[in-house]
């Protein structure tokens, strides 16, 4: 298959590619490549893919009017994978401009270049357990109503759902939203708390803890979010009786843990104690994520194999090789 992939340089997007390159596909990545964090990070994803048979990637913004149409010249495409977006709950609080940019005028677009395709036969795109917010009962299912995010980045996420839908019912394009639950792991990202704390702790530095420790999480490792990604991706999209066609998966570990439980597994890898500084949390912040999985354990066959333990021992392996600590 000849895959589009948009947000190509970003953490999930760059795992996504190599495997995707791995079994035979064609991808054409896009990314903006912004600096919201450093873009050395994201050029040396690029490094790693840039050379490989069946890859090509553009930089440009899709949120921009015609980019998406510049970036495919002539190429057609069986597939895209919408993974572009502007991330972090907290950075919404201080600049909601770039999420609306980013997240509703990106997907918006991506939405009107997938309907006038031809040949396509399923959009994937990101979505995000920050549309659940607080008042969903655990363990999260796709089934709950997710109208009262508390994050403006989780209202954006819900909206393009939204779009999503409409789009599906309006025009018949085939749509698989994934909901991510905190992902981690190698070439991830600096604004996550996973990299910040070990970053500080090897460094004997102060970790600022929000909550008492006690926030939860439910941490997903890179590799069995790709492994489900890949498997929706290369498989055909199976309408639903008179529905539109669009469904919504959660990918999620289905194993909540809390911070303090994440800063005892950095310190086991890394021998080191954490300096903790308890603090107030700011606004946007969850209490809980923690994800019902069946649905896609159904129809994918997923099933999380790696535990935060084992996930967060590759982290800090990558992470002192890539800063030479």
């Amino acid at each position: 298959m000849h895959i589009l992939v948009t947000g190509g340089a970003g953490f999930i997007g760059f795992h996504a590619t190599s495997v995707l390159l791995a079994a035979g596909h064609s991808v054409t990545a896009v990314d903006e490549v912004n600096a919201y964090y450093d873009p050395a990070l994201k050029q040396g994803r690029l490094s790693q893919i840039g050379t490989r048979t069946g890859f090509r990637f553009v930089k440009t913004d899709i949120a921009q009017d015609g980019a998406l149409a510049a970036a495919a010249g002539n190429e057609r495409f069986d597939v895209i994978l919408h993974l572009a977006a502007q991330a972090g709950v907290r950075y919404a609080v201080t600049n909601p401009g770039a999420y609306t940019h980013a997240n509703l005028v990106g997907h918006a677009n991506i939405l009107e270049f997938a309907r006038h395709h031809e040949g396509l036969t399923h959009l994937v795109y990101a979505s995000s357990s920050s549309v659940y917010g607080n008042d969903t009962k655990p363990p999260f299912s796709e089934d709950a109503r997710a109208d009262r995010p508390v994050s403006f980045y989780g209202a954006t996420k819900r909206s393009c759902e939204l779009l999503s839908y409409s789009y599906a019912d309006l025009y018949g394009l085939k749509q698989t939203g994934l909901r991510f639950f905190t992902v981690y792991g190698p070439w991830g990202r600096p604004d996550m708390a996973y990299w910040s704390f070990t970053d500080s702790i090897l460094r004997g530095q102060a970790i600022p803890v929000f909550g008492a420790g006690k926030l939860k999480r439910d941490f997903t490792y890179v590799d069995d979010i790709v492994a489900a990604i890949v498997r929706i991706v290369e498989s055909p999209f199976v309408k639903s009786g008179q529905e539109a066609p669009h469904r919504i998966y959660n990918l999620g570990n289905s194993h909540p843990e809390s911070v303090l439980d994440l800063i005892g597994h950095i310190e086991r890898t890394t021998n080191l104690k954490a300096q903790l500084e308890f603090k107030d949390g700011p606004p946007g912040d969850v209490r809980e994520t923690f994800a019902d999985i069946s649905r896609a354990a159904r129809d994918f066959g997923f099933a999380p194999k790696v535990s935060l333990g084992e996930g967060i021992s590759r982290f800090v392996g990558w992470f002192r090789h890539y800063h030479r600590l």
